[in-house]
């Protein structure tokens, strides 16, 4: 099953885009200019007047500590609030007690808070499906009936089979906030192990349940067990396991996958060391750097300290390491074992076979009837009867042996891991592989030995990206970006490795998104052309476009199929779209598409809103574009609330997608929402990416301030009525936008952001982002960050600019206590200097617009989080956006 798309995603957002989150409620987190004036358009009314709220916030004092002073290369830098980095001690848990205190007493006083609440539940409360997938002979599926906190796991037997319940997370915890992170079902779909997350933490603990009886043990892992869980590619799982669950106790596994060798014996996975004793007091709420990753391989059954070190990288502590069992195209022989006494024959069916060795197919699909050898003296004959797909072969053969014998027929596939070698989130990668066929007993062979596997360095610099999507023996097909900065899939042999072929070229100004192998030699191909998708349907072997797939302008959001399906669902999604399944039939000369499931939300009426997609001049005259979205016949005269939204990093796009909470804020405040997709982001491809990271990072800025002027020049809004939010990396654009532009906008909501960009690196993974944003250890991307990083660029605007009356927007930074990826760390220094330099360091500020937290509880960078939570911190936040910018209800 293939995600959104098949290049690797940044571990910066990779929690935030999990397929498996409530995407309905909310959308994914998703150096100066000249000041422009408005008051030809919107008279500015005094600043003392601008606060929504009746009176002065009373905000709670912080202690600075004036002692902590970095030099940055000759340059002295203040970090007053360092000890708010310590999440365990007394005083920082009383900073967010008086914080979340101080927002309660805020969110009070906005009147829309219940109302949003209430509609958001309502409208939410429809039935909601995932794409199915195949496994075995079982079809499986996610399902939600509507308020269930988590999304639940539905087997059934086929398509029009009655539906099961298999794994119903709600049923694990009273308030919904442990949730299922990822899953496997093997081949044979008898049995399915699957990840529990706790309080949206990236660590999970694995559990394999057997499908039949759904016999699950319950977990009683503590913090040094807590695991990633780690997806799998698996077979089977031997039958002669002695339990019908395994509790993996995997010590400091994170950004880890899992994969399946053939023979089901066990797995690839990567993890870190394990914590020294005390190190750790509640698994998510560390800051630790992650390093030293390595790839392991667990036998099932086995403790963790027998599992096998197969590949570690000490003098590169940063590298990342994932492991990948391929998925063999072809079956290349049948082997007949002769034993003749202490003598042993092999030989190779390759007659018949060969017919078939055309096609892909599994051993579910290919079925030995009877084996029988005639122990003549002077010819022995074997004779071999089988199947594939319902067609009897058969086959004889003699040989010159004379001595009785005793047959053994097994089905045999050369199989490779794949080793993937990053050093961050930039879409490059190293990249290695190993031909398990060389080992007689498998990873068994590995035991007890000290030596790591020895992988073949395919490709060994951090110059392009490579994805494998399908191979024929020794034969690989890839996507990559190599001399191709919108993609393009490649081949090549591993016997000859030099030499590479174009299958499917570079689009002169479409970007390749994925490629997924299906239905023997095809692929479902995906393009992003201006942010809308297109979909085809292409030749394997040639890359020779076959069909164009027909759907609407939105995003193609899942691919479910494998190479050995011949039926595929698609699964889409636009602003004005829940959700649509299509099921695709490749057997037919032009394929069958019909709706599957289409997602219905009572009450939803499409025709009442309008889309359009505009192109904006940036300052340095990029075009960006921006989608818009509003009620129909609107009029342009700057009276409408606007939100507008960006990310800009870490080659994520932002496309079309269905949000509710988008819908209630349309329809019932009238709303004009906006999605920017500025530089930085994958849009047009790793161009666009290079264009807003590292030193020009300031386009992303640029680019989103254009994205505000243009909705407040052509009267979609005007600057007291207009809203920024993203998160994430999308939560450093409204940090460092209301830093340089806080007289453009009246409200801002940063999400989860990073906000400290001279100490992010040295927190969990955030070593990972110096590939998008650099490093303060170096000089010269010191001073890059510098001139940008929220945190060091928090100044009084009325002292900036005496002559005009402008204050902070009114903002919410928002953070949870478990984000363990960007740590709550950077929003709470950002607070507290927020607070301190805009408003309680001076006895009558002129800063009257609120700086208010909301800091959650029991919840992470977003993945996981149970419906409830979503509704509340919707219903939060923007019954604050309400209130700020003066937006009325509309019943």
């Amino acid at each position: 099953m293939l995600r959104v798309s098949s290049k690797l995603v940044p571990l910066l957002l990779q929690s935030v885009t999990s397929s498996h989150t409530h995407t309905h409620l909310i959308s994914s987190y998703s150096t100066s200019r000249l000041f422009l004036s408005y008051s030809h358009l919107f008279p500015r009314r005094p600043m003392a007047s601008l606060s929504a709220l009746p009176h002065r916030l009373q905000y709670p004092t912080a202690r600075r500590d004036d002692s902590i002073v970095e030099d940055y290369h000759g340059v002295k830098v203040a970090d007053p609030y360092r000890w708010l980095e310590d999440p365990d001690v007394e005083e920082v848990k009383e900073f967010v007690e008086k914080q979340v205190q101080l927002t309660n007493s805020v969110l009070q006083q906005c009147e829309t808070r219940s109302k949003l609440s209430e509609k958001i539940t309502k409208l939410f409360d429809h039935p909601r499906y995932h794409a199915p997938f195949r496994r075995g002979d079982k079809y499986f599926y996610f399902h939600n009936s509507g308020l269930q906190p988590q999304d639940t796991l539905y087997v059934q037997d086929s398509l029009e089979g009655e539906p099961e319940v298999l794994l119903d997370p709600n049923a694990l915890s009273e308030d919904g906030t442990i949730s299922l992170n990822t899953l496997s079902i093997s081949e044979d779909a008898k049995y399915l192990a699957y990840g529990l997350s706790s309080s949206g933490s990236d660590w999970v603990t694995i559990k394999v349940m057997r499908i039949a009886d759904k016999n699950v043990e319950p977990d009683t892992l503590s913090w040094v067990s807590v695991t990633v869980f780690l997806v799998s590619n698996s077979n089977q799982l031997r039958n002669e396991l002695p339990l019908t669950v395994v509790n993996l106790d995997m010590f400091q596994v994170k950004f880890s996958s899992i994969s399946w060798t053939h023979d089901s014996k066990g797995f690839f996975y990567s993890r870190y060391p394990a914590p020294k004793d005390g190190e750790v007091v509640d698994a998510g709420t560390e800051t630790n750097s992650n390093l030293y990753h390595e790839l392991y391989y667990h036998f099932l059954g086995t403790d963790q300290s027998e599992d096998i070190l197969c590949w570690r990288d000490p003098e590169n502590p940063k590298y990342l390491f994932g492991g990948s069992v391929t998925d063999d195209g072809k079956v290349h022989f049948i082997v007949i074992a002769l034993e003749l006494y202490d003598i042993s024959v092999f030989f190779l069916c390759t007659h018949e076979i060969r017919k078939v060795q055309e096609q892909y197919f599994s051993s579910e699909d290919f079925t030995v009837i009877n084996v029988i050898g005639f122990p003549l003296l002077l010819c022995p004959i074997v004779h071999i009867s089988w199947k594939y797909k319902n067609e009897a072969y058969t086959t004889f053969y003699a040989y010159d042996v004379k001595f009785p014998m005793n047959l053994t027929l097994f089905l045999s596939n050369v199989q490779y891991v794949l080793l993937y070698i990053s050093e961050g989130c930039d879409p490059v990668n190293k990249l290695y592989y190993f031909d398990m066929s060389e080992l007689p007993n498998g990873m068994e062979s590995f035991r007890n030995k000290s030596t790591l596997l020895p992988f073949v360095k395919l490709i060994d610099n951090f110059d392009a990206q490579y994805h494998d999507i399908a191979n024929d023996g020794t034969v690989f097909t890839f996507l990559t970006n190599k001399d191709a900065p919108k993609y393009k899939l490649v081949r090549v042999d591993l016997r000859e490795p030099t030499v590479w072929s174009e299958v499917l070229q570079e689009s002169e100004n479409d970007v390749l998104e994925s490629a997924c192998a299906v239905n023997g030699n095809q692929l479902i191909v995906s393009y992003l052309s201006d942010v809308k998708y297109i979909l085809q349907v292409r030749d394997l072997e040639t890359g020779l476009l076959l069909h164009q797939l027909p759907i609407d302008i939105g995003t193609v959001d899942e691919v479910s199929a494998r190479r050995k399906d011949s039926v595929v669902f698609i699964s889409f999604t636009s602003f004005l779209t829940p959700r649509i399944i299509y099921q695709c039939d490749l057997r037919t000369n032009i394929p069958d598409m019909k709706i599957f499931r289409e997602i219905v939300v009572p009450g939803f009426d499409r025709s009442e809103f309008q889309v359009k997609q505009v192109f904006v001049t940036s300052k340095d005259g990029t075009k960006i574009p921006i989608f818009i979205v509003a009620k129909k016949d609107i009029r342009l005269d700057g009276s409408h609330p606007c939100l507008l939204y960006g990310y800009g990093g870490f080659n994520i796009s932002l496309t079309p997608s269905f949000a509710v909470s988008r819908i209630v804020l349309t329809r019932h405040l009238g709303t004009v929402f906006c999605i920017a997709n500025i530089r930085g982001g994958g849009e047009y491809g790793e161009e666009w990416h290079k264009a807003g990271s590292l030193a020009n990072k300031q386009n992303c800025f640029d680019d989103f301030i254009s994205a505000a002027e243009y909705l407040v020049s052509t009267g979609y809004t005007q600057p007291r009525k207009l809203c920024i939010e993203g998160g994430s990396n999308g939560g450093l654009l409204i940090g460092a936008c209301i830093n340089q532009r806080p007289d453009l906008f009246g409200c801002a909501l940063a999400h989860v952001g990073v906000m400290d960009m001279l100490r992010f690196h040295k927190f969990t993974i955030g070593h990972a982002w110096t590939t998008d944003y650099g490093c303060s250890d170096k000089e010269k991307e010191f001073h890059w960050l510098i001139k940008y990083s929220p945190l060091h660029n928090v100044r009084r605007p009325w002292e900036q600019q005496p002559d005009k009356s402008i204050q902070y927007p009114s903002t919410m930074l928002l953070t949870a206590d478990h984000d363990d990826r960007v740590v709550p760390l950077h929003s709470l220094k950002l607070l507290a200097t927020m607070q301190y330099v805009l408003c309680t360091s001076l006895e009558n500020s002129p800063q009257t617009n609120p700086i208010i937290g909301r800091i959650d509880c029991k919840s992470g960078h977003g993945a996981g989080r149970p419906t409830q939570k979503m509704i509340d911190e919707a219903a939060d936040r923007y019954s604050f956006m309400a209130k700020m910018l003066d937006a009325q209800w509309i019943d």
